[in-house]
């Protein structure tokens, strides 16, 4: 192994915590600086995934630039990082998102006017985002999902909207309560496994654990993962969360922070617990599809624009977690491709809702209207990720949907295929209820005539920095629907691996 892979993945995570501290350092009212720090740091990480993604190895379905060395060796946790064919399209999507954040924030800082303070959660954000991606070891991953918590609750608490302290306080209480039993879980495999690593542990494939254990240490981590996906009945968090959050916390929130959770159940509470993973199929299909109605169902009564995206997400990580519950390669590829696709678009759809706001001062969609006259521009943006979002063929969205429905059809041995069967027709109803709530969107905001009270108002059309940090995302939108085997290549082989206690 040369020097890069071996610095590679420690690079990535740590350059943006490198970041951190220098915008600590520098006074508060250089506010070019402060930017420019925050977009090197940013960009340089992004640089290094880059690399990555050059130097990465397509043919290996284990993990590649592994570092794994003694860090707390009391309880035998280990710095042991790597990455394969699941993490390496959430690492980079984590990365572009996270440039298009700051880039975007450059003229949209919210009140108050902090950025000091903003652009150093965001930094600090990416790091434990990253760090999850790539952590092997329990504890590691413990450590990295915990740090997203608090750069988000401030980001929610300080600059929210009216009920942002209702809003913050609720989502950290549910996500501490999910990371406890979450935490428990991790412990138990321990004391009973002897060893925090995930490798390791996934080799064992629940060892001699008898089924009882098995099921108790699932359940802890599933209640964990849940929370964050979310996961009906544990989503009540999250519309409030969105609603509130300022702009870019919604889009982080969205696309990235959500993904922990489904990423969890990949990586960890799958192949770790096969036996019970079987077992609890059935019934995360279950809230899976749950999800999928409920979510539309929230979404046509809603009247303000980050609501009803904020519940068509908790719809649309249905279809991961469908996809996921089917304990197949098939599935399984489908949910990594829907967490890719939902990250770019529903953060899309959360970047144009704050300019939106900021351009009209509401998002209540009954005040809205003809957005294509003002602002041509941002309306034609608008309906194409409304298209994207409801799975049009072609665009990211309907590989993150078509594939997980088309999955239950089929699901593992061992799995009851009349109960699956039953979950893809009730899956395949939530997608025309989804085009239903999307099109409604899109008629009240883009189309009809504007509103009296903004007759004589003067929309500004998109900005430079909304350009920069849109174009790349819109065409990862359109790359991965015209040529979807940009993720399934790269995630069939390590999917395969991770999952042969399941036999595909």
């Amino acid at each position: 192994m040369n020097w890069f892979d071996s610095w590679a993945l420690t690079l990535a995570v740590f350059i943006p915590l490198v970041g951190m501290a220098v915008v600590l350092f520098i006074p508060r009212d250089e506010e070019t600086a402060l930017k420019t720090t925050a977009l090197v740091a940013t960009a340089a990480s992004l640089a290094v995934g880059i690399a990555i993604l050059f130097r990465f190895d397509y043919d290996k379905s284990g993990l590649q630039m592994v570092v794994d060395k003694p860090w707390i060796d009391v309880i035998h946790s280990r710095y042991h990082v790597g990455i394969d064919g699941i993490s390496l399209p959430l690492l980079l999507m984590t990365m572009v998102v996270t440039v298009g954040c700051v880039v975007y924030s450059w003229n949209h800082f919210p009140h108050p006017h902090n950025p000091k303070a903003f652009l150093a959660l965001t930094l600090l954000l990416e790091t434990g985002m990253l760090g999850t991606f790539v952590a092997q070891d329990l504890i590691l991953f413990f450590i990295f999902f915990e740090v997203v918590l608090l750069p988000m609750y401030f980001m929610i608490a300080v600059w929210g909207g009216p009920r942002r302290e209702y809003a913050s306080l609720k989502f950290f209480l549910f996500t501490l309560f999910g990371s406890a039993l979450m935490l428990l879980s991790f412990l138990a495999l321990y004391w009973k496994l002897g060893t925090f690593d995930i490798v390791a542990l996934t080799e064992l494939g629940g060892g001699e654990l008898v089924r009882s254990t098995q099921m108790l240490i699932f359940a802890g981590m599933f209640v964990g993962f849940a929370i964050k996906v979310p996961m009906f009945p544990f989503h009540t968090w999250l519309p409030d969360a969105h609603t509130e959050a300022p702009t870019v916390g919604s889009v982080l929130l969205a696309a990235v922070l959500l993904k922990l959770g489904t990423y969890g159940f990949v990586r960890i509470a799958l192949p770790v617990l096969p036996d019970a993973a079987r077992e609890w199929a059935p019934w995360i299909g279950l809230l899976a599809v749950i999800g999928i109605i409920y979510g539309a169902l929230g979404c046509l009564a809603q009247h303000d624009m980050k609501r009803l995206i904020a519940f068509s997400s908790v719809a649309h990580m249905g279809f991961v977690m469908l996809g996921i519950a089917t304990l197949t390669t098939f599935g399984i590829n489908a949910a990594i491709f829907g967490m890719v696709a939902h990250g770019l678009i529903t953060g899309m759809l959360f970047f144009v809702a704050g300019s939106i706001q900021e351009r009209y001062e509401t998002r209540e969609m009954s005040r809205l209207g003809g957005l294509l006259t003002q602002a041509p521009r941002l309306g034609w943006i608008f309906g194409f990720l409304c298209m994207a979002s409801l799975g049009l063929p072609g665009l990211a969205g309907f590989w993150g949907e078509f594939p997980a429905i088309l999955s239950s059809y089929n699901p593992a041995a061992g799995v009851s295929e009349v109960t699956f069967r039953a979950y893809m027709v009730v899956a395949a109803i939530g997608t025309v209820l989804a085009a239903g709530y999307l099109l409604w969107m899109l008629q009240r905001v883009a189309f009809g005539t504007v509103k009296d009270e903004f007759k004589d108002l003067h929309v500004h059309d998109v900005h430079v920095p909304e350009w920069i940090a849109w174009i790349p995302l819109i065409l990862l939108i359109v790359a991965l629907g015209i040529y979807p085997n940009l993720i399934f290549r790269v995630t069939d082989g390590s999917v395969g691996h991770v999952l042969r206690a399941f036999g595909g």
